[in-house]
């Protein structure tokens, strides 16, 4: 089972991301778009994987659940851009990855049909 996380993710602001390394301080913003494609090119390939829904440990997610989880982030990051734009003062709903990801049933999740949603997202 994974342990629900319960991190508050804003001190990623302030520090690198010790999962995934990513510092936003240095990250060009005006470069969003173009990583974002690219993040989807490269999850493709690891969609594609065989192994893309075997755990390395039972309490860590598959390839196949973090990419169900990217292409989540890109849709409610759609969202909340389309009320930035819309709204003054818009609110965000609160989102619970986890029980996203029960309710959702990530691991059970066609690979195929995750990568053409990412993709889309």
């Amino acid at each position: 089972m994974i342990t629900p996380d319960d991190k508050n993710w804003t001190w990623v602001l302030e520090r690198p991301c010790t999962d995934c390394g990513f510092v936003a301080g240095e990250f060009e913003v005006t470069r969003t778009g173009e990583v974002v494609r690219d993040l989807g090119q490269r999850w493709m390939k690891v969609l594609g994987r065989v192994d893309v829904s075997q755990r390395p440990s039972p309490s860590v997610w598959s390839p196949l659940e973090y990419g169900c989880h990217v292409r989540d982030v890109f849709r409610i990051f759609d969202r909340r851009l389309a009320l930035m734009i819309e709204q003054v003062d818009p609110r965000f709903e609160n989102w619970d990855q986890d029980k996203t990801a029960i309710d959702d049933d990530y691991q059970s999740q066609s690979s195929s049909v995750v990568a053409d949603e990412l993709l889309c997202a």
